[in-house]
């Protein structure tokens, strides 16, 4: 089991650890709902150092992402982020992954923490551009800083301008007194904020100032717990449960990160599921009577048979009710359809809906 360099603070802070993506992780402090108010009204941090980063350089670093990402890359310009996927030449998916254009010639990835190694052989596997790879994951740490107070609380810290910066754009500047941080508008809660990518020997000192520097704005730390809710209520997908090696994107509802416009692994055969049609689709649902959905449940129509399975189910604290995502077939795919949910042998009803479940 690997710790973050963080594991020490958060275990004095009372944090309960699980094991995670063969990680020691904080999966909650005070309690999930208290956790998940925090990031939607003011402002909370998480470590998600067990992230991979990686780098590619040189002329051909494009040419390689265009290669294993399904989206186009040759939309980005320096400073500028993308979420796409890798599919994974049997119609699947890799991963997901978020790509970071430095310049023309570097680009920085960041991949989940369960799929590191998996993600480099794939992408070691397609390198025949003679293209620099390196692993950074071991030397980076990530802090995810979350909530609408977010700008306001971390500015005394940055010479970033953080409250004009635009979602899904980055910047190279001073943090916490440290030089060269990698600042960036992301993360997967809905709430905005910002993710710090620091070296471990500057992490213990970084973590020190965010939590003095959000005193007055209500910070507090936050688990992977309410991490979950959070992506949930907005319906991001998480790999693992909704996305894997035997989802397409097309499925999944990620066909707006998957562009023909360049020739990529797997194009043909997505380029083909678009045209015909997929079989099933990832749906949004919210519960119409009372439960709480659970990842595996089944999804049933209206005479009981078995139609899907839920991928992520939770009690939205946010709107107090049953949400969750799941597979169908595409007839039950159509909003407001009627579908139920197999808990303890009894199907309860729901319906499709649109995403996001939450709303500001």
């Amino acid at each position: 089991m690997k710790n973050t360099a963080l594991t020490d603070k958060h275990i004095a802070l009372g944090a309960k650890m699980v094991p995670f993506a063969g990680y020691n992780m904080p999966v909650q402090y005070e309690g999930v709902n208290a956790e998940h108010e925090t990031v939607r009204n003011a402002v909370g941090v998480f470590d998600v150092s067990h992230m991979g980063e990686f780098v590619l350089r040189g002329p051909n670093a494009e040419a390689l992402i265009q290669k294993f990402a399904s989206n186009d890359v040759s939309v980005l310009f320096d400073g500028k982020a993308q979420y796409s996927c890798m599919p994974n030449g049997k119609g699947g998916i890799v991963d997901d992954l978020i790509i970071y254009r430095v310049n023309a010639n570097e680009f920085f990835i960041v991949v989940n923490a369960s799929n590191i190694e998996k993600d480099w052989n794939w992408i070691s596997s397609l390198n025949d551009l003679g293209v620099e790879m390196e692993n950074l994951s071991d030397e980076y740490s990530l802090l995810a800083i979350q909530g609408p107070k977010a700008a306001e609380a971390m500015q005394s810290l940055t010479d970033v301008n953080l409250k004009d910066m635009v979602y899904y754009t980055f910047a190279h500047g001073t943090f916490a007194g440290v030089e060269n941080v990698m600042i960036s508008a992301t993360g997967y809660t809905g709430s905005g904020g910002f993710e710090i990518y620091v070296k471990n020997k500057d992490i213990n000192h970084v973590w020190d100032k965010v939590f003095e520097a959000g005193a007055d704005f209500g910070i507090k730390p936050i688990g992977l717990a309410a991490r979950d809710t959070l992506r949930l209520e907005m319906g991001f997908c998480l790999y693992g449960n909704d996305i894997d090696d035997t989802t397409s994107p097309l499925e999944a509802g990620l066909g707006w990160i998957t562009k023909f416009t360049k020739e990529f692994t797997d194009a043909d055969f997505l380029k083909k599921q678009k045209e015909e049609g997929v079989k099933r689709k990832l749906v949004a649902f919210e519960m119409v009577d009372r439960g709480i959905p659970r990842h595996d449940y089944p999804i049933q129509d209206a005479n009981g048979n078995v139609i899907g399975k839920v991928t992520s189910g939770t009690m939205s604290p946010s709107m107090k009710v049953g949400i969750g995502l799941g597979y169908v077939t595409t007839e039950h795919s159509a909003l407001e359809s009627e579908i139920f949910i197999e808990i303890r042998e009894k199907g309860v009803k729901a319906k499709v809906v649109k995403l996001p479940f939450y709303k500001k």
